[in-house]
């Protein structure tokens, strides 16, 4: 047997376990609990928001912007290799990377 039980039935059922619960009597008090609770977790939230959007975290690590060119790819490589590379052409440079490559791997 299937029980095809929608939103508006959930509601019902919820709402009269609540009242079998808590009893019709605390039923009032309950629902300025509940609303206190919420009203208190708007608070907390709204002051996080405003928190937040004045706080201004510094950033972790170095900035780092793409590089435009495969030439500065190059030398940020040939940089981190040990390779002396100004005055070097980006074939001879790339040629000298290569090799270093190699030797390491």
């Amino acid at each position: 047997m299937e029980m095809n039980i929608a939103g508006a039935e959930w509601f019902i059922i919820i709402f009269v376990i609540i009242i079998l619960f808590f009893g019709s009597k605390n039923l009032p008090s309950f629902s300025r609990t509940i609303g206190r609770a919420m009203a208190e977790y708007q608070k907390a939230k709204s002051g996080i928001e405003r928190e937040m959007s004045t706080t201004n975290l510094p950033l972790i690590g170095p900035k780092i912007s793409p590089l435009s060119s495969e030439r500065e790819k190059l030398e940020i490589i040939a940089k981190s290799l040990g390779i002396e590379y100004q005055n070097l052409s980006d074939d001879t440079l790339r040629d000298m990377v290569s090799r270093k490559l190699q030797e390491t791997g």
